[in-house]
């Protein structure tokens, strides 16, 4: 039933089926293969999408009062499921470059997007994840700060702009400068996640004492 006090959760839930539909575009691609022309930009739609089912759910919920406990537990989860999902996605071999990995680069991925990226990334959210459970099952809030919020921003940009990227393949004759965007906009986005959570640890660590 699309009630007021629903809206928000059904919201949520939309973004998981939405973060599923992305990923099921995303299987079918593969670099090189000439299926980019229509799998990544409707992957970066469906990211979209699901970003701003992610921004309005919340919002919604705060400004009619109807944050309720599964939105406070759904909410996160859905959030990891889009970000890590993706960035998962973007670090495995279907965005490997055969050509880099034949000339010897370190520049392998076209997505910009290595292994050891998606470790830190991963990491942070368990951690986080983590020492919000310890909190909050002492009884204190610990909702999202404004840190974890410039994260989710800056990831939900970056993740369809990379897709879009390398759609248009910085390894066409003219489009290396696209190279360096992308690589310049993962690496502000790695190190903006890991030092956003940061924040959370001394926070945990202060409400725990």
């Amino acid at each position: 039933m699309f009630t007021r006090r629903n809206i928000p959760n059904q919201l949520t839930m939309l973004r998981l089926i939405v973060a599923a539909a992305f990923f099921a575009v995303l299987q079918n691609y593969r670099y090189g293969q000439d299926n980019a022309l229509w799998v990544l930009p409707v992957a970066a739609v469906l990211f979209v999408i699901a970003a701003v089912t992610d921004a309005l759910d919340g919002y919604l919920a705060r400004r009619w009062e109807v944050v309720s406990k599964f939105g406070r537990i759904m909410d996160p989860f859905c959030d990891k499921i889009l970000i890590l999902g993706a960035v998962i996605y973007l670090g495995s071999p279907r965005f490997l470059d055969p050509g880099a990995v034949a000339n010897g680069s370190v520049r392998t991925m076209i997505s910009g997007v290595y292994p050891w990226m998606v470790v830190l990334v991963l990491a942070r959210e368990l951690l986080v994840t983590g020492i919000r459970g310890e909190v909050e099952k002492a009884g204190i809030s610990f909702g999202a700060n404004w840190y974890g919020k410039l994260k989710m921003i800056l990831q939900s940009v970056v993740v369809p702009v990379v897709l879009i990227i390398v759609m248009i393949d910085p390894n066409r004759d003219g489009y290396a400068w696209l190279g360096w965007t992308r690589d310049a906009l993962v690496y502000l986005t790695v190190v903006v996640t890991v030092l956003s959570g940061l924040p959370y640890i001394t926070a945990g660590a202060k409400a725990l004492r």
